[in-house]
């Protein structure tokens, strides 16, 4: 099974990798790339039959781990998992890629953190969820402990304690809910559990949903993160080597987004719409807080973070207004999110390498010298910023059309986010890459990093002229979670897409 390939082979790179630590560094970089390579032809593999039945649940895969309790290694793929399980490929495929010669041990957990992102996209049991989940920390931990870089404020050290404290703090009350569910329903199989519900057999009251939502919420919006939660982001953004940034800042954080929308819609339904109010709160606060320190940050890296704070904000707006463009637009916007962010910091790096630093200050007039790599910049920045026929518009625009049906101000509030993103991005990018700042000689991208940045740079353009070849499963999903969570969806906008409106 395809699916089954794409997880297997990293894990098998991994093991690969860590048992030779001293394998020669070229050597321990193509063993990653194989593997890397392999999933990503793989994960693209199962598209046509996931795209063809996007609602249900394909190339599922199903094996006894645990006698008692049972729990079994039991994977899935769906419409709304499918692109983040090809987008965590394709991150992870390049950050190997744009590393350079390193390590056989640095390698092995770039590998093994991909085998636990994609590890959490397909888990269909909840015990099994929860260890990729958590498993995500470990090379996470590794990475930046050993191979972080000081940013300035924070040690790579001090970076790398508060960001496992808090991801492993947040997620404790998370375990002791998935275990209440197993003792409710007698499974820890998702799936199951859900056609319990439907079946009227497994019944939350809603004294029941609500200590239960706030478990699995506080998990994922600490690794979201979501306001005020987010104290971890910033200083491990700037200390983690670029690749690992590239990897945490494109997926890390659709964890969380997509454990909202996964588990806490469908499952608490009453709790989550008594809770839909402050949540939406927290998420303006973040879009604008976000936006507003991203502004005076003199480091790249550092802006990078609290931007992707403010655009994880409109995700959660998304996937809490209780509509569907708004869950058609967060589900949407993950995935924009982590090309756009992934090639950011990919960019980054590059400026990294030629000048030993990430604060903007170091830099001026960089365009003359390298006028790819500044093109190619300006056109991630602006589809950061949100810029029409690039892919972030659609994913924002439908959030957006979503929240004003949970409240016009909403969607007023968060545009001003929108704003801002245009000010931070184009304000870091023109004292960057422009004005008469002399600069020395700088090289421009070298075919390998060219090679790394172009499948983004394209991806970027389609998704945002073609979405309907990419929106239309998840939309099918996110109807069905609708109608699991029990809400009127049949006043609503339009559908931009009308195959997404005809999914079941």
């Amino acid at each position: 099974m395809l699916l089954a390939i794409a997880l297997a082979m990293p894990f098998l790179g991994f093991l690969i990798c860590l048992l030779a630590p001293r394998a020669n560094p070229k050597t321990a970089r193509a063993v990653a790339l194989a593997a890397a390579g392999v999933a990503l032809a793989a994960s693209l593999g199962i598209a046509p039959e996931v795209m063809a039945s996007p609602a249900t649940l394909t190339q599922a895969l199903s094996l006894n781990w645990i006698p008692y309790p049972p729990i079994h290694f039991s994977i899935g793929a769906d419409g709304l998992s499918l692109w983040l399980v090809v987008a965590t490929a394709l991150l992870s495929l390049i950050a190997i890629l744009v590393s350079g010669e390193r390590p056989a041990q640095f390698f092995a957990w770039l590998l093994l953190l991909e085998t636990a992102i994609l590890g959490v996209f397909t888990a269909q049991d909840l015990f099994l969820f929860f260890v990729f989940f958590e498993l995500t920390l470990v090379p996470c931990l590794f990475l930046m402990g050993q191979f972080g870089q000081d940013s300035g404020r924070a040690s790579s050290t001090g970076a790398t304690v508060k960001f496992f404290v808090y991801t492993f703090a947040g997620s404790v009350l998370m375990l002791a809910a998935i275990t209440y569910l197993f003792l409710k329903s007698g499974t820890f199989d998702y799936q199951n559990i859900l056609a319990q519900a439907q079946a009227g057999s497994f019944r939350l009251s809603p004294a029941e949903q609500l200590p239960l939502f706030l478990a699995f919420f506080l998990a994922f919006a600490v690794k979201t993160p979501l306001f005020p939660f987010h104290g971890w982001q910033a200083d491990a953004y700037a200390t983690a080597p670029s690749p690992l940034a590239i990897v945490m800042a494109g997926m890390m954080g659709k964890l969380g987004a997509y454990g909202l929308l996964r588990f806490c819609l469908p499952l608490f339904p009453s709790a989550a719409r008594e809770c839909a109010g402050w949540i939406n709160g927290l998420a303006l606060v973040a879009i604008l807080y976000g936006g507003l320190v991203a502004i005076v940050q003199p480091n790249i890296k550092r802006l990078l973070a609290f931007s992707s704070l403010s655009h994880l904000g409109f995700i959660v707006l998304g996937i809490f207004s209780f509509h569907l463009n708004g869950l058609d637009g967060g589900a949407y916007q993950m995935v924009c999110h982590a090309i756009t962010t992934g090639a950011l910091f990919a960019l980054t790096g590059f400026l990294e390498q030629r000048k030993g630093s990430a604060e903007i200050a170091d830099f001026g007039g960089l365009a003359t010298k390298t006028p790819w790599l500044a093109t190619v910049f300006l056109v991630a920045v602006l589809a950061s910023s949100g810029l029409p026929s690039l892919n972030n518009f659609v994913g924002e625009y439908l959030i957006l059309q979503g929240a004003a049906f949970a409240g016009i101000g909403y969607a007023a509030t968060a545009a001003i986010g929108v704003v801002l993103s245009a000010v931070y991005l184009l304000w870091m990018y023109q004292r960057t890459f422009l004005g008469a700042r002399p600069e020395a000689d700088t090289a421009d991208l070298s075919g390998r990093e060219m090679l790394a940045v172009a499948p983004l740079v394209l991806l970027m353009v389609w998704m945002g002229v073609a979405s309907g070849s990419l929106l239309p499963p998840q939309s099918a999903v996110n109807q069905k979670i609708l109608q699991q969570s029990k809400m009127n969806v049949e006043f609503r906008v339009a559908a931009p897409l009308p195959e997404a409106a005809s999914g079941d």
